[in-house]
């Protein structure tokens, strides 16, 4: 995946590829738990493509524009999708469910934008919209994965631990974002997420 100097529509296409996804993977998680027993996220609106139901002005805008800007990694989050654990038929094996739901909805994203570029044969630059529909569904499934609670990872890590382990991980939730914010501004997030991010880029674009 090289890096070049972003014209302005990178940028603009690269936001609107950011806020399709995640609004993909918070509907994902919403149906996910609607499935599974617990109907608050849909009670709220939230089992919806549309993307104003899910945005965070900040994990869904801000952030992910200034990654386009400053040919970094782009990354983002939308409004996370209430849960109510009580509520789902098996509590700690439904929620990781749920929570695996977002990220394995930007891979499957991921691989019909790989099937359209191996199906069209397109010609793959940086700049094209497949190239990022791909590279951004990737980045965003990877980065969700990280094992850091509030972040998907860590509620399916949780989901796969003894409860008394799975207690003393979901103790630094309240911490989470800014472990997340420090690995971002140390530069860590980065080489954390791009080593997964590339083989699944190689696997999928052949």
């Amino acid at each position: 995946m090289p890096a070049q100097s972003p014209d302005p529509l990178y940028v603009i296409v690269s936001i609107v590829i950011v806020l399709a996804s995640l609004t993909v993977h918070e509907a994902a998680h919403a149906w996910t738990s609607n499935h599974l027993g617990d109907p608050t996220a849909k009670q709220l609106g939230r089992v919806s493509l549309n993307p104003l139901v899910h945005l965070d002005l900040i994990g869904s805008v801000v952030l992910p524009l200034v990654a386009a800007a400053s040919n970094m990694p782009i990354l983002g989050w939308a409004k996370p999708v209430p849960v109510d654990m009580r509520r789902l038929r098996n509590p700690r094996r439904d929620f990781m469910i749920v929570a695996a739901a977002g990220p394995i909805s930007n891979i499957l994203l991921a691989v019909i934008g790989a099937v359209v570029i191996a199906v069209t044969a397109t010609p793959l630059t940086y700049e094209s919209p497949l190239h990022g529909w791909v590279e951004i569904n990737i980045l965003l499934a990877v980065f969700n994965l990280l094992p850091v609670p509030p972040l998907d990872g860590g509620n399916v890590l949780m989901g796969l631990l003894p409860p008394n382990t799975a207690r003393a991980v979901d103790s630094i939730r309240p911490f989470g974002i800014i472990i997340l914010y420090g690995l971002m501004l140390s530069g860590v997030l980065t080489r954390i997420i791009m080593p997964p991010a590339r083989f699944l880029w190689e696997l999928l674009i052949l």
